[in-house]
């Protein structure tokens, strides 16, 4: 992606039993969404919670914590022109059918899916760990795509390369 820079915070998700993934945030292409996510690291809000929702070919999903802020949805359908497609390894933010309910709930792509492209705010995207996402996706689990042994993040860290970021903009 051309929206790599060495200035862009980098996000470590230390996933228990299973390794890390290094996520890049494109911070100038979708900052809103961007700094709901580095606020959140920065609170400690993820960690001990767990990938919720796997599903293999698709993504994996986490996030789902205690109650959290809504923000404006950064996608092209939302009147937002984010750029970001959804390919393997991209982060994006969960929400309900409702464009602005965005919170903290996140997504990883485990492989591409344009479907979304427009309609979800992706805001970063994986250096290393696909190993991991892989490991993740193959969690067995039930019926309704939640692993029957829990998926943990130990804990998320940010590396913001010495740049302040304000509060996102909340609704």
């Amino acid at each position: 992606m051309n929206f790599q820079k060495e200035t862009n915070p980098i996000v470590t998700l230390k996933i228990k039993d299973r390794g890390t993934i290094e996520i890049e945030l494109f911070v100038d292409v979708v900052p809103n969404t961007a700094k709901n996510f580095i606020h959140l690291v920065n609170q400690k809000y993820y960690d001990g919670l767990n990938f919720h929702r796997i599903i293999p070919g698709f993504m994996i999903q986490g996030g789902q914590g205690g109650p959290a802020k809504p923000i404006k949805g950064d996608f092209r359908s939302n009147g937002f022109d984010n750029p970001i497609l959804h390919e393997r390894g991209v982060i994006s933010m969960a929400r309900t059918s409702f464009p602005n309910s965005a919170t903290s709930q996140f997504f990883i792509m485990h492989q591409k899916s344009p479907h979304l492209d427009g309609q979800y705010a992706s805001f970063g995207i994986a250096k290393s760990g696909f190993d991991v996402i892989d490991s993740i996706a193959k969690t067995r689990r039930d019926p309704y795509d939640r692993p029957l042994e829990p998926v943990i993040i130990e804990s998320v860290t940010i590396d913001l390369k010495g740049i302040t970021y304000d509060l996102p903009i909340y609704l």
